[in-house]
């Protein structure tokens, strides 16, 4: 088994995701005794400061983030004892040989290189580790999305940091396959006898993909505009979650059976065109309204200009292979939604043949026999509910049927266990270098091609923004789009 990383170099240190997840999730390590022995975190951005004056910013976000019954004074002084910081500036090579002296007699032990900055820095970090003597092949680098924000750009991106790195040792960073609830697709799936026979067009009518945030803009101004929720959401989390819902039975878990599987969904995506696109796809924006009680402003308020981004995508894809020919995948992603989920529905066919009639019982009146739908909430809540048609409790002598749920919910589950951050299990993996979680080059490449396709619809049939009020389900034709095929949102 290989030695996890003795060493943590995180750069953008100062940045937001560091205070909220990067550093909570060490700590939980650390309180779970899951960190290797002399661990040491090197923390780099590129304001200068002191190895203290960090550590006081390191506790006070670990005391504004993590829960209160987390939070041991004991355990943050241990924590806090094994932080060092260093400014670098990755256009300084000076900056670089200080930070190569403050790993000095631990390279042996291996380094993972977590790179929490804009892409643009990725390929000039690498180089600046490279030549300060700090590549080994004991070397892992994570990199934060995005990966580009194309297919041209994603290889530009890919290719400055492969020419240094080993795939091996090049962990492309999707928050959602830390999240339990993504990672136990897998467990039922191919875990459950009853589920995988199923699992394809002849007994599923149709999947949805909901991913909906009630938030706006909330600071990210800088970053959204220009790259909307199709770039920001499907082409990462959406698409991961469609590749593991749809990927064929891996011969194995490891790494490469399970992404080589993964791919080979992606790329049976079928292109978009300026035809299909009108069609098979919504652009929205939102425009003010009120949000959970509240009154908010509209994108173009927030941004202080008018935009053609959409904040709001709805698709309808279909993967062109044996297994899912003829089934429609709804995907929709968005801001100012009512609500804050990510779910999957799976909708059955129904029965080929009803022994109770038409409306669902052996003669006149009753409930109609509804097909079986399969709901896999993901957050806020962790559940999984299957409706299956049951009898009404009677003595009539008609069979009248009504749908009840089988549920379960992860949550209450498994009660005694702590609800991890995503994080802790993609750090985790990191530093022991299992790559299952992470994804691949021509994954990122496979998810690109299609996005792009989509992109090049919309320039080419000229599709603007629909706008719809914050607080709903996105504009009608959102609506339109799947009820044009007798099916309707599950909201």
């Amino acid at each position: 088994m290989t030695e996890p990383s003795a060493t943590f170099l995180l750069f953008g240190a100062t940045g937001d995701l560091a205070r909220r997840m990067i550093f909570p999730s060490l700590y939980n390590l650390l309180s779970d005794s899951l960190l290797p022995d002399d661990f040491l975190i090197i923390a780099s951005g590129r304001t200068e400061m002191e190895d203290e004056a960090f550590r006081d910013e390191v506790c006070a976000a670990l005391r504004q983030f993590l829960p209160a019954d987390r939070y041991d004074a004991d355990i943050a002084a241990r924590f806090r004892a094994m932080i060092i910081y260093q400014p670098v500036d990755s256009s300084n090579g000076a900056h670089f040989a200080e930070l190569a002296e403050r790993v000095d007699g631990r390279l042996e032990r291996g380094i993972s290189v977590y790179l929490s900055t804009p892409p643009s820095l990725f390929g000039p970090t690498a180089q600046g580790l490279a030549d300060a003597g700090l590549l080994t092949p004991k070397t892992r680098i994570a990199m934060e999305k995005p990966i580009g924000k194309d297919l041209a750009s994603s290889k530009v991106v890919n290719d400055s940091i492969g020419h240094l790195f080993a795939e091996e040792q090049i962990f492309r960073v999707d928050h959602y396959l830390g999240k339990e609830t993504v990672q136990n697709l897998l467990a039922l799936r191919f875990g459950n006898v009853m589920f995988e026979p199923l699992w394809n067009a002849t007994a599923i009518d149709h999947v949805q993909i909901t991913v909906a945030e009630t938030v706006g803009l909330e600071g990210r101004v800088s970053y959204y505009d220009g790259v909307g929720a199709l770039r920001d959401m499907v082409q990462n989390h959406i698409l991961q979650i469609l590749s593991i819902l749809t990927m064929e039975p891996p011969a194995r878990m490891d790494p490469t059976a399970v992404r080589d599987e993964k791919v080979k969904a992606l790329r049976s995506l079928r292109p978009m065109t300026a035809e299909t696109v009108k069609t098979h796809s919504v652009r929205g924006q939102y425009t003010p309204g009120a949000v959970g009680g509240q009154i908010v402003t509209g994108y173009a308020d927030e941004l202080g200009q008018p935009s053609d981004t959409e904040t709001f995508v709805a698709l309808k894809a279909h993967i062109d292979n044996w297994r899912w020919q003829g089934v429609p995948f709804y995907l929709r992603t968005g801001k100012r939604l009512p609500a804050r989920q990510s779910e999957i529905m799976i909708q059955f066919k129904p029965v080929r043949h009803s022994i109770f009639g038409r409306d669902g019982q052996h003669s006149g009146g009753g409930s109609g026999l509804e097909p079986n739908t399969l709901v896999i909430r993901l957050q806020p809540e962790e559940y999984i509910r299957l409706t299956i048609m049951s009898k009404r409790p009677g003595l009539e002598r008609q069979v009248h049927l009504e749908e009840v749920t089988l549920d379960v919910s992860l949550t209450a589950a498994f009660a005694g266990q702590r609800r991890r951050i995503a994080y802790e299990r993609l750090i985790l993996d990191l530093l022991a270098g299992d790559q299952t979680l992470f994804v691949r080059r021509d994954e990122v490449e496979a998810q690109w091609t299609w996005i792009d396709s989509i992109i090049e619809g919309w320039k080419e049939a000229h599709m603007k923004v629909s706008p719809y009020s914050s607080g709903n389900w996105g504009p009608s034709s959102a609506i339109a789009l799947i009820e044009r095929d007798g099916a309707s949102w599950h909201d």
